[in-house]
């Protein structure tokens, strides 16, 4: 299991992505359960905000720019959801409830976890 520079950092993804797709199998940061398989989610940039996860900074902001987009909520292997806001749902591990991992449109249908939500198999 490897960890990588997390918050506003950009991560290093010459382990992770391969053809544009994540390489390595998804895992909650805390409880280690199996999120997202490999080759399930596209590599995108773009600015999202979430709520911070550190205990100190609850309820804070964090910008978060690297996200693997998975277009069906039948392709993760284990997730939840926390509370919804407007048109988006936040992404939770299902075992454990941490979270936010990332969000789900509820326009498009859409899924976005956040490569520095999360922690990545060998």
């Amino acid at each position: 299991i490897h960890f990588y520079k997390r918050m506003s950092d950009t991560i290093d993804t010459s382990n992770l992505v391969e053809n544009g797709k994540n390489a390595k199998q998804i895992l909650c940061i805390r409880c280690k359960s199996k999120i997202l398989p490999p080759q399930m989610g596209t590599y995108e940039e773009f600015q999202f905000e979430l709520e911070s996860m550190i205990k100190e900074t609850v309820g804070q902001k964090e910008m978060l720019n690297q996200f693997f987009r998975v277009e069906d909520m039948f392709d993760f292997d284990n997730l939840g959801f926390t509370n919804t806001v407007d048109t988006t749902k936040f992404l939770s591990c299902a075992d454990c409830d941490v979270g936010p991992l990332g969000y789900h449109n509820l326009t498009t249908k859409i899924s976005y976890v956040a490569l520095a939500r999360v922690a990545y198999a060998d």
